[in-house]
């Protein structure tokens, strides 16, 4: 069935991917060149987000020596936010159009957006991080979540990092960020929904049952340890996507213990430093962790998890692109997750780079 066109249903979101696996197949005459690293200096003096530099307003950064969290200087959301105008209804209405006179809804939003620095070296990303690093960085986004989820007006707090140009990031000082607003966004609203309709049925969570699956099969496992899998999802839609899960249901990060931490920045490290790897290059990618909606009420449908969608497809300077029948019909691939999953095991998890 794999080797011809199907559907694959992803049951946390309720929605379809296809696959055309013969696809790939087809002759290639696009670009497969390696591309030159890049040798970014440990300190850059013009660089907004390197320690004692100004930032916008004549703030400067303190000459911190761990992870540096702030408010965004630029935040997309902003906490005093208030309706204006007759087209915008009531902060918390959150109702969608029932009829003509509502086709024409605005609902103000209000939140906070941080941004966390992951060093204060310049040039170190996640995967060139020791182990140590990078649980300081998975503390200090529990942390930062813990807060903001404290604050009474916001109901859910997004963690991702944006890495490399192709997605978006505007500086290349390796960084995440954290968004918390007033309403859950739609991604969370599908997935508490679909976790939600499996546990009133089953008494267990979706993601642990749909672990046990993938252990069985062991077709689609990246990285896994006592406490976390990492594995390319069935449904996968990016080409190298991948899903990191918790191995019992933590909603938060907050809920994870020491252990576990360790266990995550592990599989984080694994995850990262293949993909840089593949290509031999600081792989693009956007990662996010899903946690529980931030409404004081027990999830126990939730099992804590991340997801990475990277863009690459072929090489270095070949991406994948939502275009076409994927922007006006359903997303589409042609590498089948199964065969994804094998070119990262086939690739050293040790960094290429040494520095």
């Amino acid at each position: 069935m794999f080797d011809s066109p199907h559907r694959r249903f992803n049951p946390l979101t309720g929605e379809w991917v296809l696959v055309s696996p013969h696809r790939a197949k087809r002759p290639w005459q696009g670009q497969v060149e390696k591309k030159a690293p890049e040798n970014l200096p440990q300190y850059d003096p013009t660089c907004y987000l390197c320690p004692g530099n100004e930032r916008a307003g004549g703030i400067y950064n303190p000459a911190y020596t761990s992870t540096f969290v702030f408010n965004n200087d630029f935040a997309s959301l902003l906490p005093d936010v208030a309706p204006e105008g007759n087209d915008l209804q009531p902060v918390g209405s959150g109702v969608a159009p029932t009829g003509p006179e509502s086709l024409l809804t605005a609902v103000a939003e209000r939140g906070i957006c941080r941004v966390v620095c992951f060093s204060p070296r310049h040039d170190l990303t996640l995967p060139e991080l020791d182990l140590p690093d990078i649980e300081n960085v998975i503390a200090t986004w529990t942390r930062e979540s813990a807060d903001l989820a404290s604050r009474d007006f916001i109901q859910y707090v997004q963690v991702f990092e944006n890495k490399g140009a192709v997605m978006g990031c505007s500086n290349p000082h390796p960084h995440s960020q954290l968004w918390s607003q007033s309403q859950l966004p739609n991604e969370i609203t599908k997935e508490l929904a679909a976790q939600g309709n499996y546990f009133k049925v089953n008494q267990r969570p979706l993601l642990l049952d749909y672990l046990a699956e993938e252990h069985k099969r062991k077709q689609r496992i990246l990285a896994s340890n006592d406490h976390f899998t990492a594995l390319v999802p069935f449904w996968a839609v990016w080409p190298f996507e991948v899903l990191v899960v918790a191995h019992q249901s933590s909603a938060y990060l907050k809920d994870l213990n020491s252990n576990q931490v360790s266990a995550l920045a592990d599989v984080f490290k694994q995850v990262t430093t293949r993909y840089d790897n593949l290509f031999e290059i600081s792989f693009p990618y956007s990662m996010g962790f899903h946690q529980a909606p931030a409404d004081d009420q027990p999830h126990p449908e939730w099992v804590l998890h991340a997801h990475f969608y990277p863009p690459l497809l072929r090489s270095a300077t070949v991406r994948k692109f939502m275009v076409g029948y994927e922007m006006l019909a359903m997303p589409q691939r042609d590498i089948t997750p199964e065969s994804a999953v094998e070119r990262l095991l086939a690739v050293n998890a040790v960094h290429y780079k040494h520095r």
